[in-house]
C-alpha cells in the first residue's frame, strides 16, 4: 500500500535519549497522505515520545523528520502547528471558561484578528473571516453531535464529550496531518464510533491525514489503513490491519509485557 501512496510525513532513523534510556530508537516510518495510520504497542514502547518529536515538543537526539518534503527536525511546536501538523492529547486540553463555540473558533489557524492593525484597517476582511469561522465551528459541532452545547461550557460535558471537543478544536485548525493520542481511552462505545466516523469523514471528504495512537485493537482494525507497532522504542511491526493483528509476534509481545489486548 505505501508504495502507491504519496508520503506526507517521514521519520528517518529518529532516536530520542533520556540519559541512558532510549525512548525512541532509530525509528524510520512513512505516513501516506489522506490515510488513517495507527500506532500501537505496549505501554512505555515510545509511542507518545514519537508524537512529541513529530509535534516539536522534543528535539530528536539523532535522525530527521520530514513533512511535505521539508526538514522540520527541531522545529518549535508553534512552527510545526503553523505548517499544518495539529496534535490532540490523551487528556483534553480545552478552555473551561470559554463556550464550546469559542473553544473551536480560538483554535483556528491564521486568524486575521491576531494582528490588531488588520482588525482596524481591514475591518471588512476581518469580519468576513470571523463569519466564516463561526460557520465552520457550527458545522464541526454538528458533525460531532455537540451543537446543542455550542453556547455552554466544557465543564457541562462528559469525559467522552470532552474528547469530541478536543477533536473539534483540532479539526478547526484545518490540519494537513492530525495526530491523535488515544482518542478512545475512557470513552463509551457510542462516542468512540462518533470520533472515528468523524475522522473517517474528514479523510474521505477533505483528504485529511491522520496518525493515531490507540490501544483498542478492535478500533484500529476497523478504522485504520495501515498500522505501525512499536516495542521498547523500536519499530517492531508494520502492515495492513489484517497483517499486523494476525501476526503471532504481536500477541507474544503484549503477553510478555503484561498488557491488556482488546479483542481484535
Amino acid at each position: 500500500m505505501l508504495d502507491d501512496v504519496e508520503s506526507i510525513l517521514e521519520t528517518r532513523n529518529v532516536s530520542l535519549n533520556f540519559g541512558g534510556l532510549k525512548a525512541v530508537d532509530n525509528v524510520s516510518l512513512r505516513v501516506g497522505r489522506s490515510k488513517i495510520f495507527g500506532l500501537i504497542g505496549p505501554n512505555g514502547s515510545g509511542k507518545t515520545s514519537l508524537f512529541n518529536l513529530i509535534s516539536g515538543i522534543y528535539k530528536p537526539t539523532s535522525g530527521r523528520i520530514i513533512f511535505e518534503g521539508i526538514d522540520i527536525t527541531g522545529s518549535q511546536p508553534h512552527q510545526v502547528y503553523r505548517m499544518g501538523i495539529v496534535r490532540s492529547f490523551q487528556y483534553p486540553r480545552v478552555f473551561f471558561k470559554m463556550t464550546l463555540l469559542d473553544n473551536l473558533i480560538f483554535a483556528a489557524r491564521g486568524q486575521l484578528g491576531d494582528n490588531p492593525l488588520v482588525a482596524v484597517f481591514m475591518r471588512r476582511r476581518f469580519q468576513k473571516q470571523e463569519k466564516q469561522l463561526v460557520e465552520r465551528a457550527v458545522e464541526i459541532l454538528e458533525k460531532l453531535g455537540l451543537s446543542e452545547y455550542a453556547d455552554r461550557y466544557p465543564n457541562e460535558l462528559s469525559g467522552g464529550q470532552l474528547k469530541l471537543l478536543e477533536l473539534g478544536r483540532a479539526l478547526m485548525a484545518e490540519p494537513k496531518l492530525l495526530l491523535l493520542d488515544e482518542p478512545a481511552a475512557g470513552v463509551s462505545p457510542i462516542l468512540v464510533s462518533k470520533i472515528f466516523e468523524t475522522v473517517t469523514h474528514f479523510r474521505d471528504v477533505a483528504g485529511l491525514t491522520v496518525f493515531i495512537i490507540e490501544h483498542r485493537l478492535d478500533v484500529v482494525k476497523e478504522y485504520t489503513d495501515w498500522i505501525y507497532m512499536m516495542y521498547r522504542g523500536r519499530l517492531y511491526l508494520s502492515g495492513t490491519p489484517a497483517q499486523v493483528l494476525s501476526d503471532r509476534r504481536l500477541m507474544s509481545v503484549y503477553l510478555a509485557e503484561g498488557s491488556i489486548v482488546d479483542e481484535a
